[in-house]
């Protein structure tokens, strides 16, 4: 039992400083919009340099994921078709959409959830 009293000690100990820790949801929602004001101010930024790693790397990586996207749901089922029904047996490369499908679905689910925010009128 002298176990358990010392394990109760520190859960009552850890309890009392958790409040210092946790946010209501007040506050949560003000930090919240200040995180999203900051990174406003940082694509502002990013988007009017004239460096084009510094602002043309977004619009560079949403392309690459269109273009591989379209090439391996579009052209590529399209074009081993067309080559077939001409009596050409050619295998296209394929390649792993994992990767990229989870850079392309972050990239549109982020501009998603702020469309969301928008249609409720949240902050």
């Amino acid at each position: 039992m002298p176990k358990l009293n010392v394990v109760a000690g520190i859960i009552d100990k850890v309890a009392g400083h958790v409040d210092k820790f946790t946010l209501d949801k007040e506050e949560k929602a003000q930090l919240i919009q200040e995180i999203n004001k900051a990174q406003i101010e940082v694509n502002k930024v990013e988007a009017g340099s004239t460096n084009l790693f510094v602002s043309g790397w977004r619009p560079f990586v949403g392309w690459t994921c269109g273009i591989a996207l379209c090439y391996h749901f579009v052209l590529q089922p399209f074009l081993v078709f067309l080559l077939y029904s001409f009596g050409y047996q050619v295998d296209l490369p394929v390649f792993d959409m994992t990767t990229l499908t989870t850079i392309l679905l972050g990239m549109l689910g982020l501009g998603g959830m702020r469309s969301l925010e928008k249609v409720k009128k949240s902050a």
